[in-house]
C-alpha cells in the first residue's frame, strides 16, 4: 500500500485574511494585532497575489538609513553597495501605503505541492509564508512555517510513541 505524501492543501489555511495595495499601513498593524499573525498577502481587485507585507517590512521603517558606501575618482562616483537598496529602504522608510512597504512579486506555491518542497523552498528563499494560488494564479490560502511546525507533530508523536 502506497503511503500518500502530504501536501501543501493539507495544512493550508483557506482563505487568508488579505489586503490590499492601497490600504494604509495601520490597517495592516491592526490586522497583524487583531488576528496575531505576522503577514499578510496583497491581492489586486482579481484575487491576484501582487506581494507580501510583513513585520519585517513595517520594521525596516524604523531602522536606521545608511546612505550607500561610496568614492570619488576623477570626478566619477564608484558604489561599494547598491543605491537601489538605499532607495528602497527609503521609499519602505517614508511609505504610507501597503504598495509602497510590501515585498513585490511574493514566491507563491501550488496546492498539490509537496509540504517537503514547501519547506524547503521557505528555507531556501529566508521567508516565513507562501501563498497558494491555483491555476489561475488567484490566491487560495497560505502556508506558514508554523504550518509546518504543526504538520511534523504527528510523525514526531508517532515515532516516539512506546508502543
Amino acid at each position: 500500500m502506497a503511503v500518500s505524501r502530504p501536501v501543501v492543501k493539507d495544512f493550508m489555511t483557506p482563505d487568508p485574511i488579505t489586503i490590499s495595495p492601497t490600504d494604509s499601513l495601520e490597517t495592516v498593524i491592526k490586522l497583524l494585532e487583531d488576528h496575531r499573525i505576522s503577514g499578510l498577502p496583497v491581492v489586486d481587485d482579481e484575487n491576484h497575489v501582487v506581494g507580501i507585507i510583513s513585520e519585517g517590512d513595517l520594521l525596516v521603517r524604523e531602522s536606521p538609513m545608511k546612505p550607500p558606501l561610496y568614492m570619488t575618482l576623477l570626478g566619477s562616483v564608484i558604489y561599494f553597495e547598491s543605491p537601489k537598496q538605499f532607495h528602497q529602504h527609503m521609499q519602505k522608510a517614508f511609505g504610507m501605503l501597503v504598495q509602497d512597504v510590501m515585498t513585490n512579486q511574493p514566491i507563491t506555491t501550488q496546492p498539490d505541492m509537496p509540504l517537503t518542497s514547501a519547506a524547503n523552498l521557505m528555507l531556501a528563499k529566508k521567508i516565513n509564508r507562501l501563498p497558494v494560488v491555483d491555476k489561475d494564479q488567484c490566491l487560495i490560502g497560505i502556508i506558514t512555517r508554523h504550518d509546518l511546525v504543526c504538520a511534523l507533530k504527528p510523525a514526531i508523536t508517532y515515532e516516539s510513541d512506546p508502543e
